[in-house]
C-alpha cells in the first residue's frame, strides 16, 4: 500500500514498514521517528540506524543480541534509545523490513 511520509509517497506493508529500504530518506526516518515519539533523533539513534541498514544491506538477519554486540549500542541503551520495542522501532525508522525476530 501506498503511504506519504515526509512529502514522499512510499511503498509499506500492513504494518507500516518500508517494503523497499531504497524508498528511505533522512526526512523519511525523522517523520517515522515523529510518528513512534522517538524524536529528536540524535546521533546515536543515527549511529543504531545506520548499523542496522549496513547489516541489512549486507544479508545479516537481524536481533537483539547482534545489536547489542555490535559495539554501536549495549542492550540497555538501545532500550532507552528505542522504547516500545527497540528492535522492530529501530528498523521501521530504517526503512527496513519487521525482523522475523520481533513478533
Amino acid at each position: 500500500m501506498q503511504k506519504n511520509i515526509a512529502g514522499t509517497e512510499v511503498e509499506v506493508d500492513a504494518e507500516g514498514y518500508l517494503t523497499d529500504m531504497n524508498q528511505w530518506s533522512g526526512d523519511i526516518a525523522n517523520a517515522i521517528a515523529e510518528e513512534l515519539h522517538i524524536s529528536p533523533l540524535s546521533e546515536k539513534h543515527w549511529a543504531v540506524i545506520n548499523w542496522l541498514r549496513e547489516q541489512t544491506a549486507n544479508g545479516v538477519e537481524l536481533n537483539i543480541r547482534k545489536v547489542g554486540a555490535s559495539g554501536v549500542v549495549d542492550i540497555k541503551e538501545f532500550y532507552q534509545l528505542f522504547p516500545g520495542g527497540p528492535l522492530k522501532n529501530a528498523s521501521k525508522i530504517a526503512g527496513l523490513h519487521k525482523p522475523t525476530s520481533c513478533l
